[in-house]
């Protein structure tokens, strides 16, 4: 799946950037999509593999919290760019006349740089709560990686801050974005289906089947690790919240290329251009 997403996201960004026609608010968020899913995938996939490889190695404790600070920050990133790309999707859809205006690449930059000052701000305390302990239970985490909670669960102390601060910010952070993206698709669904032709609102609801796609792949397995995390720690195996917290962060880096490679007719063309010799050539 690592070099899968290696391999998609570059060639993804590399052809929004050779070509100047998919210079457009659309395609700069698909490039922040997938900037962001390289960060993500990279961040923990190197680690992952040589464990796998070379068999369970000690981690230093340095390198643990900056994995995690990397880890939480880039996918508070992707969750803001899937609300971005939603509320895109809305006023393409419902208003349409007023798209290049509403909907420019200067707000597009702006919107990337609101989400990333944000995942900063509101992830720097993972590391630093979890740095003010010394001393832990057990040396092994239940994660391939260090997520915040996996940490925390081997500390001898007084975790209350962590756990009150994760909570919330599991809740407040994915929670916002989870609405606006409903909200965002409940005013689609409002004027597509004031659409007066079957098949206007059949392709109205196909230029956002991609997105719709990229959402569930990435907030159904994340909803499925947090509640077996949260609620099932002494009854789930620990096999399975590995593969879960894997498949997490893993799985979506590698589909959303195919994702939208495979249904964006633009990217597609495009790659086929970039990727291919024509005849006589």
């Amino acid at each position: 799946m690592y070099l899968l997403a290696l391999l998609g996201n570059g060639a993804l960004l590399l052809v929004v950037q050779v070509d100047s026609t998919l210079h457009q608010p659309m395609f700069l968020l698909l490039a922040m999509l997938a900037a962001t899913d390289l960060g993500l995938a990279t961040s923990i996939a190197p680690g992952l593999l040589a464990v796998l490889w070379l068999g369970p190695r000690p981690v230093p404790y340095t390198a643990c919290l900056v994995q995690m600070f990397f880890v939480h920050t880039l996918t508070a990133v992707e969750s803001g760019v899937l609300l971005t790309m939603a509320c895109d999707r809305a006023v393409a859809i419902g208003r349409p006349l007023h798209y290049p205006i509403l909907v420019t690449k200067a707000r597009v930059g702006y919107a990337a740089l609101a989400h990333a000052l944000k995942a900063l701000a509101i992830c720097v305390p993972f590391p630093l709560l979890v740095a003010r302990f010394e001393h832990f239970q057990a040396k092994t985490i239940n994660h391939a990686y260090c997520a915040h909670m996996a940490v925390v669960e081997l500390v001898i102390g007084n975790t209350r801050a962590n756990n009150l601060y994760g909570l919330t910010l599991s809740l407040a952070v994915s929670g916002v974005d989870i609405l606006g993206i409903a909200g965002s698709y409940g005013l689609i669904a409002h004027a597509v289906l004031r659409l007066p032709t079957r098949e206007a609102r059949a392709k109205a609801f196909g230029t956002c089947s991609s997105h719709i796609c990229v959402i569930l792949a990435f907030y159904v397995p994340g909803l499925f690790s947090y509640l077996t995390h949260r609620f099932g720690h002494h009854t789930v195996p620990k096999p399975v919240h590995i593969l879960l917290s894997n498949i997490y962060l893993l799985l979506p880096p590698a589909l959303n290329p195919l994702i939208y490679g495979v249904r964006t007719k633009q990217i597609r063309d495009r790659f086929l251009e970039t990727f291919t010799f024509r005849k006589g050539q």
